[in-house]
């Protein structure tokens, strides 16, 4: 209990360090080294970041970590309101399921349990009232993400939303 306590201090340290620095939401790199260390500190298995396209009004692909290739394309590009990123991009909002596995409430496409995920949580890349894209997280048993740790990724995903 005190080893995951340090753990989680620690990996918030390193995500404090990584969004204050510079950076550009359109820099794969960094995104893909903060998703590495926000996967790490949420002791998660996947996780994603996708931009808004402002033409054409999808949320695109731009760092991944665990989506099994045959996944892919089903989350390279994803409308608004489809799916667990586009609810949260949708509704502003985080949007979080239990256990993916056996939900029924229609949010998360068919595909998503595929992933053999079941802990899942978007939230919106904000930049004032501009959605700028999502970030979402996943684990392998169900999980209801507490307040503090929603209220932690949405830090992150602002801090991308002004990159």
């Amino acid at each position: 209990e005190a080893n995951l306590a340090y753990r989680w201090v620690m990996n918030m340290k390193s995500i404090d360090t990584l969004v204050s620095r510079p950076s550009s939401i359109e820099n794969p790199e960094a995104l893909q080294e903060v998703l590495e260390v926000v996967l790490e500190a949420f002791d998660c298995v996947t996780g994603t970041v996708h931009v808004l396209d402002q033409k054409s009004q999808l949320l695109e692909l731009r760092a991944q970590q665990g989506i099994p290739a045959f996944l892919i394309s089903k989350v390279e590009s994803i409308p608004i309101g489809k799916g667990i990123a586009g609810a949260a991009a949708e509704q502003r909002g985080p949007v979080q399921i239990c256990n993916l596995q056996t939900d029924t409430s229609g949010v998360a496409r068919p595909e998503a349990k595929k992933m053999q995920v079941a802990g899942s949580l978007a939230v919106p890349m904000l930049r004032g009232t501009e959605l700028r894209g999502t970030l979402g997280i996943g684990k392998t048993e169900a999980y209801d993400f507490p307040e503090e740790e929603i209220a932690q990724l949405k830090r992150v995903a602002d801090w991308f939303a002004q990159a």
